[in-house]
């Protein structure tokens, strides 16, 4: 007899959609896509099957240009902390290396 919640765990709508939001640009990007890469091709073909499955899932026109501006402009937030993530691993990485295993004498030292 143990104890469990009333009700079971529910999907997050919001992030559902929001994930819908991203799928309908992905597949207007891969639509784009296909014509460059050409349907004949190994690519291009690879391109139209992953269409087709995705495609059932996306209603055509359900990326409005606003949903496509904001995903956008989010993943360029991300980018830009991403990169100010890495160069601060990177200057903390040349401090480590410029002086040496914390505590101990800096890289050049002679001992005596």
């Amino acid at each position: 007899m143990g104890a469990s919640s009333a009700t079971g765990p529910t999907p997050n709508r919001g992030l559902e959609a929001a994930g819908m939001q991203k799928l309908g640009l992905i597949v207007k990007q891969l639509t784009e896509l296909l014509p460059l890469l050409g349907a004949g091709s190994e690519p291009g073909q690879a391109v139209l099957k992953t269409l087709s499955s995705l495609s059932k899932f996306v209603q055509p026109g359900s990326v409005t240009p606003a949903a496509e501006r904001n995903i956008t402009e989010q993943q360029m937030i991300q980018q830009v902390q991403n990169a100010a993530m890495l160069q601060q691993m990177k200057q903390a990485s040349m401090q480590q290396g410029a002086g040496g295993a914390p505590g101990g004498p800096p890289m050049g030292a002679r001992a005596a």
